[in-house]
Formats: C-alpha cells, sequence, structure tokens
C-alpha cells in the first residue's frame, strides 16, 4: 500500500467516526429534547387525561378523572329506573338498576383513561401519547353491578330453591342390610350464570336508555354427592327400581302394631339374582310369641280378633311393589272379600293376602343384580311404601285398569258381640261391600320385546258392614 493510499484510509475512517458520533449525539439530543418535551406535555396534562383518549366513542382528552365519573353517573342515572325482573318457577323477584348498582363502572374507566401514558415505561408512554393525539386510542367501556346486592335480593329464591346433595350410607351385616340410604342429587341456583347473563344485557340496557325492564331467567346447577350409591357397595344396588303404597287409615291401635312390625321384619332383605322370594318365610311365625297383637282378622267368613291382624297389608304393598317393577309374580292370592282398607287408595284387585305358611307372596329377582327391599311408614297420614332397590334394565311396565264383572250387592249388615267393648257401644270395624270380580293386566317390555304378560284375576264375595256391640258389664 502506498503511503498516498494509507492516508485517504485514514481520512475514510475520521469521517465515519466523525459520522457515527454526529448521529449518536443527534439521536441522544432529540431522544432528551424529546423527552424533555414530554414531561413538559405531562405537567400540562397533570391529573388530566392525554387527548384522543375516547371511551364510547366519547373523546375524554383534557377531562379530569372526576369528571368522567360525573359524566358516567349521569349516564347511569337515565337507566335506574329499569325494573329487573328475576323469575323462578314459584317466585319473581324484582328490583331496580340503580338498587343493583347497574351501569358504567365509571370509577374504572376514569383510572383507565387518566392511566394512558403514565406507565414506567418512558418510550411506551412517548408512543401512546402520540398514536391518542394522532388516531385516538379507544377504551372498551368497562360495566358494573353490585355482586352483593345481587345475592341479597335473590336469598328468597337461593334459601327455596337450594337443596344439598345427600350422600348414600350402606351397611351389611347379618345376611340383612342394616342401613341404607341411596344417593341424591341436590341443587343450588347458578349464581355465575346470571351474572353472565345480567352482563350481556348491560350495554343494551344503556344504549336503549328507555328499556323499562329486563328479565332474566333463574338457571339451578346440580349439587353431586361425595359418595353416590354405586360407590357405597357392590352388589349393583344402584337406583330405586320400583315402589308401591297403600293407606291404613281408620285401624285400630293394635293392626297400626301389627303393620308396623311385620314392615320392619321386611326391611332390609336382600334378593339374590336368581331367587324367589317368599313373604312367608321372611316374615316367619305371626303369632303373639314373636310379637304380634290381636286385631281384627277374616277367617272362615267371620271378622275376629287374631294375632297378626295386619300383615295383609304389607303383604298387598309389596305385591304393588313388586308390580311396579316388573318383576315376576310366582304366587299371589287375592282376598276372598273387598278390604276397605286396600281401596283407600287404589281400586280394587291389588290386594296380597298372606296366611303363614299356607298362603304366600313370591316373586323372583330375575334380573342380573341384587334387590333391597326396604319399607317406610309415615305414621301421620297412615301410609306405607315399599322402595325396591336395584339396578334398572330397561324394564317398561304397563299396567291396566281393572275390569269389574259378577257385580253383586252388599250383603246385610252384621252385628257381633265384643265383651272387650263397654254394654251399650257399637262400633264399626268393616264396611259394606258389593261381590264383583275384578281383572287387570300387566305387560312388561325389555328393550322393546315382551317378557312378561300377566292376568290377575281376584273373585270377591260380597261382603257385609261389621259392627261390635259391647257386652262388657
Amino acid at each position: 500500500m502506498t503511503k498516498k493510499q494509507s492516508s485517504k484510509k485514514k481520512i475514510l475512517l475520521r469521517i465515519i467516526k466523525s459520522f457515527f458520533w454526529f448521529l449518536t449525539g443527534a439521536f441522544f439530543g432529540l431522544f432528551f429534547f424529546t423527552s424533555f418535551l414530554f414531561i413538559i406535555f405531562q405537567k400540562h396534562y397533570q391529573n388530566r387525561v392525554f387527548p384522543g383518549v375516547m371511551i364510547d366513542n366519547v373523546d375524554f382528552g383534557g377531562k379530569k378523572p372526576s369528571d368522567i365519573k360525573i359524566y358516567f353517573a349521569q349516564k347511569n342515572s337515565q337507566i335506574g329506573k329499569t325494573e329487573v325482573l328475576f323469575v323462578y318457577p314459584t317466585k319473581t323477584i324484582s328490583i331496580t338498576a340503580q338498587e343493583l348498582n347497574i351501569g358504567y363502572n365509571s370509577s374504572l374507566l376514569a383510572e383507565q383513561a387518566l392511566n394512558i401514558g403514565r406507565s414506567d415505561n418512558l418510550l411506551s408512554n412517548i408512543s401512546l401519547v402520540l398514536q391518542s393525539y394522532l388516531n385516538e386510542v379507544s377504551l372498551s367501556p368497562s360495566y358494573q353491578f353490585s355482586e352483593n346486592k345481587l345475592q341479597e335480593s335473590l336469598t328468597p329464591i337461593i334459601n327455596e330453591a337450594t337443596i344439598e346433595p345427600i350422600d348414600a350410607l350402606f351397611q351389611f351385616q347379618n345376611g340383612r342390610v342394616t342401613t341404607f340410604r341411596p344417593s341424591k342429587e341436590g341443587q343450588e341456583v347458578n349464581m355465575e350464570a346470571i351474572k353472565r347473563s345480567l352482563s350481556s344485557k348491560i350495554p343494551h340496557l344503556i344504549k336503549t336508555a328507555n328499556t323499562k325492564k329486563i328479565i332474566i331467567d333463574v338457571p339451578l346447577k346440580v349439587l353431586k354427592p361425595k359418595v353416590t350409591t354405586d360407590q357405597a357397595n357392590t352388589l349393583g344396588i344402584k337406583e330405586l327400581i320400583g315402589s308401591g303404597t297403600s293407606l291404613f287409615q281408620h285401624s285400630i291401635p293394635n293392626r297400626i302394631y301389627n303393620i308396623t312390625l311385620a314392615a320392619a321384619k321386611i326391611n332390609g332383605i336382600l334378593v339374590d339374582p336368581g331367587e324367589t322370594f317368599s313373604f312367608g318365610k321372611a316374615l316367619g311365625d305371626v303369632s303373639a310369641f314373636t310379637g304380634y297383637k290381636q286385631a281384627y282378622i277374616i277367617q272362615e267368613g267371620k271378622t275376629i280378633l287374631g294375632d297378626g291382624g295386619g300383615v295383609c297389608q304389607v303383604s298387598t304393598t309389596l305385591f304393588r311393589a313388586i308390580l311396579n317393577a316388573g318383576l315376576p309374580i310366582v304366587e299371589r292370592h287375592a282376598h276372598d272379600y273387598r278390604v276397605g282398607y286396600y281401596e283407600q287408595d287404589s281400586p280394587p284387585g291389588f290386594d296380597a293376602t298372606v296366611y303363614v305358611p299356607n298362603v304366600d307372596l313370591r316373586f323372583k329377582n330375575d334380573t342380573n343384580n341384587h334387590i333391597l327391599i326396604q319399607t317406610e311408614i309415615d305414621p301421620k297420614i297412615q301410609r306405607l311404601t315399599f322402595y325396591l332397590y336395584g339396578e334398572k334394565d330397561n324394564r317398561q311396565v304397563t299396567i291396566s285398569k281393572p275390569i269389574l264383572t259378577n257385580q253383586t250387592p252388599a250383603l246385610p249388615n252384621l252385628y257381633q258381640d265384643d265383651p272387650s267393648l263397654p254394654k251399650g257401644t257399637i262400633k264399626q270395624i268393616d264396611y259394606a261391600a258389593p261381590g264383583a270380580t275384578a281383572t287387570f293386566t300387566r305387560e312388561v317390555a325389555k328393550d322393546g320385546k315382551v317378557i312378561i304378560t300377566d292376568t290377575f284375576v281376584s273373585r270377591y264375595r260380597p261382603w257385609q258392614a261389621i259392627y261390635l256391640k259391647g257386652t262388657k258389664e
């Protein structure tokens, strides 16, 4: 390289360095100048919104936060009288928009507008202020309502609608279920859904300030139990597959006692898959030795006091549960006479008599799972209920209404002496009933195929009203 070339190179490097430092100085100079101007600009707009900041198509540049709050408070007052109706099937609660504090969230909007261009990042602040000044910056409107006031207002509906879930209980001892309680889902008002629904209606409400009312349906959500029925046992006892009821109103105390005792003996029994259940076998001996009291029974055409009067109320109720569950009935016998107790809540023909050990009620568990028999007595309305629990297998049961034929009038009244009643006392213990033949059918279908067809024929002799005449001196 010649001396001339070396000299030119040095000159070029000096020019480049000078230009670099010039640009650097110019950049920093411009930066500091811009920053200085921005600081002056910020001071000028201290506690005021920078120019070009828009909320809901309104320019709030130069406004104080208090101005923004006043503006939106006035907007909110325009919808204050709007009625908000919360509709539940049994209740409708009305509250005004003002009471719920519905409207623009003026405090939040004022804060957001003021904070534009006032972060900790200077470059970002300058960029935002320039953008708002040249092209505007629009803030999405924020809305509000008082969640506490909403909760308070809906308390009557919440209290009525809330049902706590029930966990399953299952205890098994000595071949019998000693404690069973199926799980049950609960429910409560879905407050989150209500809040979403209310929030979605506020923008339209504000834009159409003449709206007189808005309607919000109160939805519910399911509460799951912690322990479900199928988690509580491994016997396939998951759900109710059938139930039956009967009333025993106007029964004498001893009859009620016997019904309660017999029902307790059947309660908790498990019927294995494929097993034929015998009511008589499960009940055992019915006598004073096994705890039964004397109550009126029909024997040899007479109403007499006998041990266990009322047991047929229990077998009748179980018969109805078996019918409704769609299980095969192996043995069933009707009473000789129509008994008033069994027709308090049922047409004739749906009774089942037992006389241990000769006359029985039997059914077969033809499902693939165990069946649990549970009984329940409501002493207030004097009602007995049988529940059969297992696992449903898509059975559909159709039971016809009974057809009455061969109807004959009731027999003349019958009066019988009763040494337990004071002399001169007359007490009616049975009611006249005409004779008839009651026939009904049952069809059980599964997966579209009929698996059981039954015809139940009950032949009742005419019966007389029976009165007891006291003979006790």
